[in-house]
């Protein structure tokens, strides 16, 4: 743990007590929530990043983009513009965020809007398109302003929220007990091979509510690198590197010396905003390998057209058909 976090404790009471009256405030109806009488999912997480919550709108699209007309709404961290934004031909990552513009590069049929003030978001979306039937709320947990009838609360295997303590000495937005507006709480980032031992230890851990289900799910990485022009076999590659810009770099790095390859490492923060002087260094290199997040921020130098590819994951769901079939019966119940 870092000093500055340690020195920092004695704000963990304060920060637990104030976002802790805050909830009571919204479950109590004395602070206002808005619901809706169409189908909104949420996908949120209680700690700061770094669960998945991206690869999991991405599973929901791929599941529900050929039976519904579908929207997903995000903040846009970092985007260098403000208010509503429903992207269109000339959306970049700098207009709608890196995420949302990856969504918009990869579903071709469905909507893709940012807005910090979700309830706004979501009045924008459907005034602008009447046949809309679903919105994917990304990363709205604690958006309490809008109350989202289906919420799907991520938390990554290697640091499960039960284990962990609110800001500015722990990684949690807010108290543990905020889990139990779960729906459904996801444990992503399992080891492919997790056993029925271990998932029943941390099913006890998390001590889920009546209303709740829990499911495991692992990340699945693709053979190849991609880019908007080539692929690459991952056996084939020469020594690279590696760049990354997200919360956790560990699974991806793991998983590339677990196959031999041998590469560099540069690693960047969360959501990092490449400067010139960056990508003069990163111009220099033979061959760059980044995740899809950062290849959408850096495709569009000219200078590392020929030299940057992406490494394509999947979620993959233990028990798949059961999950889809819980959020296709929503949907269902609440069109």
């Amino acid at each position: 743990m870092k000093l500055i976090r340690i020195i920092l404790f004695p704000i963990v009471p304060i920060y637990y007590l104030v976002t802790l009256f805050r909830n009571w405030l919204y479950d109590k109806g004395i602070k206002s929530s808005k619901s809706y009488n169409f189908p909104v999912i949420c996908v949120g997480n209680l700690s700061t990043g770094g669960t998945g919550k991206t690869p999991m709108i991405e599973y929901l699209l791929s599941v529900l983009k050929e039976e519904k007309s579908l929207a997903t709404l995000s903040r846009g961290y970092k985007r260098k513009t403000e208010g509503f934004v429903l992207a269109d031909e000339d959306a970049t990552a700098d207009s709608i965020g890196d995420e949302p513009f990856q969504f918009f590069r990869k579903f071709k049929n469905i909507q893709v809007a940012v807005d910090a003030n979700r309830q706004n978001g979501i009045e924008q979306l459907m005034t602008s398109d009447k046949k809309l039937e679903v919105i994917l709320l990304d990363d709205a947990y604690q958006h309490r302003k809008v109350k989202s009838g289906f919420n799907i609360l991520l938390t990554a295997y290697n640091d499960l929220y039960y284990k962990d303590m609110v800001l500015p000495t722990g990684n949690l937005r807010e108290p543990r007990c905020g889990s139990e507006r779960a729906d459904v709480i996801v444990v992503t980032k399992c080891k492919k091979d997790i056993s029925e031992v271990e998932k029943s230890k941390i099913i006890s851990k998390l001590k889920l509510k009546n209303h709740q289900k829990l499911f495991f799910s692992h990340v699945e990485y693709s053979t190849s690198v991609i880019s908007d022009f080539n692929e690459l076999k991952l056996v084939t590659l020469p020594k690279f590197t590696l760049v990354t810009g997200i919360a956790n770099a560990k699974p991806l790095v793991d998983f590339l010396a677990d196959k031999g390859l041998k590469f560099d490492h540069l690693e960047y923060g969360d959501h990092y905003s490449f400067r010139a002087s960056d990508i003069e260094k990163l111009a220099s290199k033979p061959l760059i390998i980044t995740t899809e997040k950062d290849y959408v921020r850096l495709s569009s130098n000219e200078s590392l057209k020929d030299k940057l590819y992406y490494l394509p994951i999947q979620m993959k769901i233990n028990k798949a058909e059961t999950f889809n079939g819980i959020i296709r019966s929503f949907i269902s119940r609440n069109s």
